[in-house]
């Protein structure tokens, strides 16, 4: 049964959206502000949450910037506005989705299934999924274990998150080849998920950025403009 972190400081919809969560076999963790979550997941991390963004206390996107300077929770957003600069600077600082108020429970419920079904590997040795494949790739100084989700540059760690992770996998697949954007949604978001240019771009910024904390030369993304990106083995 997977866990699932609700923050919002809207009652109505704590409630409402517990009980559909619960009511589609989810465990429910509720908090009214980002602090007091931010309290509890740290030790403690969900296997999704599911973050207001306009909060008291603390808001979603400092929650969420906290958070990952230790976990890779997935997380989706919820914005009562829309609002680009929430949604660049969400995406930026490593969320994996976000949806817009006023939202349907089912359309929550299908965003939900899809990022936990892409933070969960393929079993090992199951060749009937397409890029069900679970060996690690190795591509140069990096490394990346497709069961884990763990990866490394020269045996230092960088921590991705889900779709992070899933957007490099595809591109370090096949060194040297050019991705679309639209190929790179089609390896990291559900089908029924649709995402713009500019969230690829995003995250592959978020990328580069923690390669770059690890190693200041890295330059194995590619930007190939007007086409795609692509990696480059070194």
């Amino acid at each position: 049964m997977a866990t699932i972190a609700l923050v919002d400081d809207d009652e109505n919809i704590i409630t409402s959206v517990s009980i559909f969560l619960e009511g589609e076999g989810y465990k429910v963790r509720t908090f009214n502000d980002g602090a007091t979550a931010l309290e509890s997941l740290t030790d403690d991390p969900a296997d999704l949450g599911v973050f207001d963004i306009k909060m008291p206390r603390m808001d979603g996107l400092e929650l969420l910037r906290r958070l990952r300077q230790s976990s890779n929770m997935p997380v989706i957003f919820l914005t009562s506005k829309d609002d680009e600069f929430d949604e660049a600077l969400g995406l930026n600082l490593g969320a994996d989705d976000y949806i817009t108020k006023p939202f349907s429970q089912r359309l929550l419920g299908e965003r939900v299934k899809a990022v936990l079904r892409r933070a969960r590997p393929d079993p090992v040795g199951d060749p009937g999924k397409p890029g069900g494949e679970s060996k690690p790739i190795m591509r140069g100084r990096l490394s990346l274990d497709p069961n884990r989700h763990s990866c490394s540059w020269e045996g230092e760690p960088v921590r991705l998150t889900v779709t992070e992770f899933l957007i490099l996998q595809s591109l370090a697949q096949r060194p040297g080849y050019v991705k679309s954007r639209d190929a790179l949604m089609d390896a990291a978001y559900d089908d029924q998920i649709y995402v713009d240019d500019r969230t690829i771009d995003s995250h592959i910024k978020r990328v580069r950025k923690k390669f770059r904390e690890v190693d200041k030369t890295f330059d194995a993304i590619e930007t190939l403009y007007g086409v795609g990106y692509r990696y480059k083995e070194s």
